[in-house]
């Protein structure tokens, strides 16, 4: 028989920190200067916050919130919180108030710990939180904020705290982590994460076909640790002894080339935070110095970013996909021996599919009476998916969140080919049906965006009196252009077959987002409504 290892994030930064002691760790801080530390440093202040929370009287199970930027610090309260036996609780600066103060409530939040510029957003629903008992600003005491709120500065809460004492214990499937759906329809819902659940979800993300992350990377997650569980970032960077640099709240194109210049071999961010640092490169006629793997992941990459980045850079896109709800990932596309084997065009083809799973992550696609469809790369259907990390139940939910057969429906529609390659179509709730068959709005607003004064694409359904639905495709130009629609059209035309086509090309100053940045087709369609548009005759 064998040792029974318990699978607890703890050990994790435990590992760093006694066989990665030294690798650097660096970020941006709020207040401005470049913080410079390491593994462990970051797990000795980490049980600073674990002693300083118990000593606030925090107990196992308590949920503590928390809504903070991608920095050093912030490392260390990611591993504190579950150290000290509570549940952290990631929080959305980007959500409205309304869904913030919902999500407070209903996790039962009892701490706060928040950035400094962050705090006003607690000033304004203070008054709606009844369970908050202390707030905790994440700053020394020269930048304390003024404020109505009663708080407590996060570095006088740490002083003086033992830094060698002991995590607190328990059962590795107990609660480590909260993180909510964006709620697009109705209210967010909660995604509780175990600590068994982060650490073998880890393990599958950092091997070598999926993020293939080791000690030799300097991996820089632009995605925010309060997006999908940080995309698991935090803790296979520790895990795999990886360093690590923070970029903190600067997330334009030239305050994250300043930090991408720091060493980083790798970086992870969704498409629209690429396609900004893409112009930023062309304009200054700026390179890359070190960066060799990209993973774009959050929404469907357009393959005019994966050109790009691989033909004018020489770095690899890894194209990804996952949700909340899966801890988040649920594939990535690298290469199998099949693939390697293609053409360049052949793989580009591939790498605009979201990949295949690791091990701990199942899939298939199905119909509507739950049969297995062919993988045959062209039957599209629901995507259903189980495993170690797969959410069962949604948080204070009554039932399962499964089918009868356990699989969880992602809500999105794809097909899936011989070897396992995903491709994602559409979200089940956006799909566009017309005459009975499916268009694929990502695949339209891919390669509207391939044309060079496109932005941003949407393809959206728009009601039909004889076919159901047609598309139109809502387009924001790059500024100061105006794109040709005709041109635009003819790069549709290469792709899809003439009834494919939108019926109509609409040009907009901006698009709608959801709180995690993915375009908002449900306030799109809203927006057309109201402003009275109708097909063209």
């Amino acid at each position: 028989m064998m040792q029974n290892f318990s699978l607890r994030v703890s050990t994790i930064i435990d590992h760093a920190a006694r066989y990665h002691p030294n690798r650097p760790v660096i970020g941006r801080s709020v207040e401005g200067p470049i913080v410079e530390s390491n593994w462990q440093e970051v797990q000795r202040e980490a049980k600073q916050v674990a002693a300083a929370l118990q000593g606030l009287g925090i107990k196992k199970g308590d949920v503590i919130g928390v809504m903070a930027w991608n920095t050093v610090r912030h490392l260390s309260v990611w591993y504190g919180i579950p150290g000290a036996g509570a549940v952290n609780h990631t929080l959305n600066p980007r959500l409205f108030a309304d869904q913030l103060d919902y999500i407070i409530n209903h996790a039962e939040d009892r701490f706060i710990m928040v950035d400094l510029d962050l705090l006003p957003a607690f000033e304004a629903i203070i008054d709606r939180l009844p369970k908050i008992e202390k707030i905790i600003v994440l700053t020394d005491r020269a930048h304390m904020p003024e404020t109505k709120l009663d708080v407590i500065c996060y570095s006088d809460l740490i002083e003086g705290q033992p830094d060698d004492g002991a995590w607190i214990d328990g059962d590795e499937d107990e609660a480590c982590g909260i993180c909510y759906t964006s709620g697009t329809t109705g209210n967010p819902k909660g995604v509780v994460y175990s600590h068994r659940s982060n650490v073998l979800h880890a393990l599958a993300a950092a091997a070598p076909d999926m993020l293939n992350l080791s000690s030799q990377d300097r991996i820089m997650p632009v995605v925010p640790l309060f997006h999908a569980n940080g995309w698991s970032i935090a803790y296979c960077a520790p895990m795999a002894g990886a360093s690590m640099v923070m970029p903190g709240r600067d997330m334009t194109a030239a305050g994250l080339y300043e930090m991408l210049e720091m060493g980083v071999t790798y970086t992870a961010a969704v498409p629209t935070i690429w396609l900004g640092m893409l112009q930023h490169l062309k304009a200054e006629n700026l390179g890359l110095s070190t960066l060799k793997r990209v993973l774009i992941g959050g929404a469907s990459c357009p393959r005019a970013v994966i050109e790009a980045f691989q033909n004018d850079y020489g770095i690899q896109v890894l194209h990804a996909w996952g949700m909340t709800e899966m801890s988040p990932l649920g594939t990535i596309c690298s290469f199998k021996p099949e693939v390697s084997s293609l053409s360049e065009e052949g793989q580009l083809d591939i790498q605009e599919t979201v990949g295949h799973p690791p091990y701990t992550v199942d899939l298939k696609i199905a119909n509507d009476a739950g049969e297995d469809l062919p993988w045959d790369g062209k039957t599209p259907g629901r995507l259903l998916s189980k495993g170690a990390a797969v959410v069962q139940r949604y948080l204070k939910e009554d039932a399962d969140a499964l089918d009868e057969d356990g699989w969880f429906d992602t809500g999105d529609v794809a097909v899936m080919d011989a070897n396992g390659y995903v491709r994602i179509t559409d979200r089940s709730k956006d799909v566009i049906k017309s005459g009975g068959e499916w268009i694929s709005s990502i695949e339209m607003e891919n390669a509207a965006v391939a044309h060079p004064d496109v932005a941003e694409a949407a393809a959206v359904a728009i009601p039909h009196p004889k076919w159901d639905e047609r598309p139109v495709l809502v387009i924001v130009p790059m500024p100061e252009k105006t794109p040709d629609n005709a041109e635009i059209m003819s790069l549709l035309e290469k792709r899809f077959a003439k009834w494919q086509l939108p019926d109509d090309i609409i040009t907009v100053d901006d698009l709608p987002h959801t709180a995690t940045g993915k375009i908002s087709k449900l306030e799109l369609r809203q927006r057309l409504k109201e402003q009275g548009y109708k097909l063209p005759e």
